[in-house]
């Protein structure tokens, strides 16, 4: 990777300037990626292609796995329209997230940090390494089952086996930000065609799935137990450290810093971010869709752990290997998602309090946060203990949530930041919106959990 000169980065009206101030996000990844000059359309947007890809990772993570599981085994194709609505949300706010970035050369922990001075930067740094640890906390989990399902390995040896997978980050992290994106979109490529596969053996109701999917029930609100695994979903699909990653890893393309260049930027972004949130939200109902269709349709309504629903697909699907490409999906996303929870751990430590450490040493943090408390409960609980942890993580996700849109909605919605990028009336109502629906489901699973 090619020495990349910090550039002196403008003031923003209504914001302090000062030295921190003048390093961009993620300063050794800036601008490193080459866009092609050509006139054809296409090859320029191949260029942005890959930050929409790193991002959608985190929206397929075993506490996704967890969480489908779960809701597919209990309650049929129900919360398929919770997977498809959280799906449009993350769409949404990582569409502002990326905008942000791409607009003020900022990411969201820096925007952060300089409108609100040091003790609510603070506060908001221990939110978001919460929500990252939280995430952690599943992957260590997820791959940890996945080395058990595959190769017998104890779970205990198995979150241990995790921690090594910061080496394989660093040793790519060398080579290059592109080589990072190659490989983040190859493993989403084996994921989605593995459960392509799944999808096609278990026969779903096609019917209902495409109903479920448009159409919301009522009992998605009126039930509690529904409710928190859907505030599960949610938690595992719009997840708060991706808003601060991809308003960061968006400037490494080289695009040019003019209103043309920037507005050009947004557009093809958008376009990558679409487009791979939607192989997202492919994987996710897939998950669902076949637990539905194998467990919730025979009567199996309690399959929430990862494990047992390894052991059932080969039986009840009458296919050899079924369980095998499961286990390998299954370890396919927990290495993936290892490796923008790197990233993002970066993000919020420099944007925030402005601590730069080197990245092992990041790594290693934040991967013994996840990996202390998985031995503790795996020593004490068991297998059946990862499934309520799992799920549990996700749902701190959901409620730290709230702690990242707000502050991102406030900030597109300025012009005195935003310029000729700031919202527009209707995006910034349905923002807010959006902003208003999270924070309230999570106060009415609040409420529910309290009775």
């Amino acid at each position: 990777m090619s020495t990349i000169a910090e550039p002196v980065l403008p003031v923003l009206p209504g914001l302090a300037p000062g030295p921190e101030h003048q390093v961009p996000s993620l300063p050794e990844v800036h601008a490193t990626v080459r866009i092609s000059r050509s006139p054809h359309y296409w090859r320029r947007l191949l260029g942005f292609l890959g930050p929409g890809f790193l991002i959608s990772v985190g929206y397929m993570d075993p506490g996704n796995w967890a969480t489908d599981i779960a809701g597919g085994s209990r309650f049929g194709y129900t919360l398929l329209f919770v997977i498809m609505a959280s799906n449009l949300m993350a769409i949404l706010l990582q569409s502002l997230s990326l905008k942000l970035g791409i607009a003020t050369e900022r990411d969201l922990a820096q925007m952060c940090h300089q409108s609100y001075g040091p003790r609510v930067s603070y506060a908001l740094w221990i939110g978001a390494e919460i929500a990252i640890a939280a995430c952690d906390l599943a992957e260590v989990i997820g791959s940890a089952i996945a080395l058990n399902l595959l190769f017998h390995i104890p779970l205990f040896y198995g979150v241990l086996i995790t921690g090594l997978d910061v080496l394989l980050i660093l040793l790519i992290q060398r080579w290059g930000f592109r080589y990072i994106e190659a490989l983040v979109i190859t493993l989403i490529a084996t994921i989605s065609g593995l459960f392509l596969v799944q999808v096609l053996l278990s026969h779903p109701n096609h019917w209902l799935v495409l109903k479920n999917l448009f159409i919301p029930s009522a009992s998605i609100v009126t039930n509690p137990e529904m409710l928190y695994i859907a505030i599960g979903i949610l938690g595992a699909t719009v997840m708060p450290h991706n808003l601060y990653l991809h308003s960061s890893i968006v400037q490494s393309r080289k695009y040019e810093r003019t209103p043309a260049g920037k507005r050009e930027a947004i557009g093809m972004a958008n376009i990558d971010s679409a487009l791979a949130l939607t192989v997202a939200l492919f994987v996710n109902a897939a998950i669902l869709i076949v637990a539905a269709a194998v467990f919730h349709q025979r009567g199996l309504f309690d399959v929430a752990a990862i494990q047992d629903a390894y052991k059932l697909l080969s039986p009840l699907l009458g296919a050899a290997g079924a369980s095998t490409l499961f286990a390998i999906a299954l370890l396919a996303s927990g290495q993936n998602s290892s490796i923008t929870g790197t990233l993002a751990g970066q993000v919020v430590m420099e944007g925030f309090i402005h601590l730069k450490v080197s990245p092992w040493l990041r790594r290693l943090i934040t991967r013994s946060l996840a990996i202390i408390p998985t031995i503790i409960v795996v020593a004490f609980t068991g297998e059946q203990g990862t499934e309520k942890l799992l799920i549990l993580s996700q749902v701190i996700l959901s409620l730290q949530l709230s702690f990242a849109v707000v502050p991102l909605v406030l900030f597109t919605g300025n012009r005195k930041i935003m310029g000729e990028f700031v919202n527009a009336p209707w995006l910034k109502a349905l923002a807010w919106f959006t902003a208003v629906l999270i924070a309230g489901l999570n106060g009415w699973l609040l409420v529910l959990m309290a009775r």
